[in-house]
């Protein structure tokens, strides 16, 4: 069956997903990028840690995304020149709907990934998100303003964070106005990899 699901998403032990000021330099705010070590840890290629991330990306018929987690263009867009931090073939693969304020013509890169760029908010995104799924999976990405708006709409149906073993101090916090039980997540599975500790919450 079809899920509306987080996946992979990392945050440090004391909650932030993303550091403060992000910026061309720092696309994850300052030390953000620490947050996701553990995935490019190449001495633990066959272990856990690998398994969460292949595991993350399985199953997915669409993408959505904030516009903090597209780029760090702020206001309307000045031109098409920006398409991402991820090269000319993205990491998706299939089609991803980027909430913004201001529109802009869909993106078609390499390797499968479409960016449509949506001004509707996430009822809109996730409507769109349905039509092209095909019945698959619809993984919501950052930032934490979006997994926000998800969780207290109710849409979201599991949950998989990943805790860094940092504490950023700083940044925005996920759990900042979140009550999860109150939410509906009640099933919690814990699971230890080499370099991070992985928890899925479902309801």
């Amino acid at each position: 069956m079809s899920k509306i699901k987080v996946a992979a998403f990392s945050i440090s032990l004391d909650g932030f997903g993303a550091g403060s000021h992000q910026s061309l330099k720092d696309p994850l705010g300052i030390r953000g990028e620490e947050l996701h070590a553990w995935m490019f840890d190449k001495t633990t290629s066959d272990g856990v840690d690998n398994d969460i991330v292949k595991r993350s990306m399985e199953n997915i018929g669409a993408w959505i995304m904030g516009r903090n987690m597209f780029g760090p263009v702020r206001g309307p867009w000045p031109d098409n020149e920006w398409k991402g931090w991820w090269g000319e073939q993205p990491p998706y693969h299939v089609p991803v709907f980027v909430l913004t304020h201001h529109a802009r013509e869909s993106v078609t890169m390499k390797g499968g990934t479409t960016f449509h760029f949506v001004t509707g908010g996430i009822e809109a995104a996730l409507a769109e998100a349905k039509k092209v799924a095909n019945g698959k999976d619809i993984r919501i990405g950052g930032g934490v303003s979006t997994i926000h708006q998800f969780l207290k709409a109710g849409y979201i149906d599991e949950i998989q964070l990943t805790f860094s073993p940092i504490f950023l101090g700083a940044g925005e916090n996920l759990f900042s106005g979140i009550d999860l039980p109150a939410l509906g997540f009640n099933q919690v599975e814990k699971i230890n990899g080499e370099n991070a500790t992985h928890i899925i919450l479902r309801k």
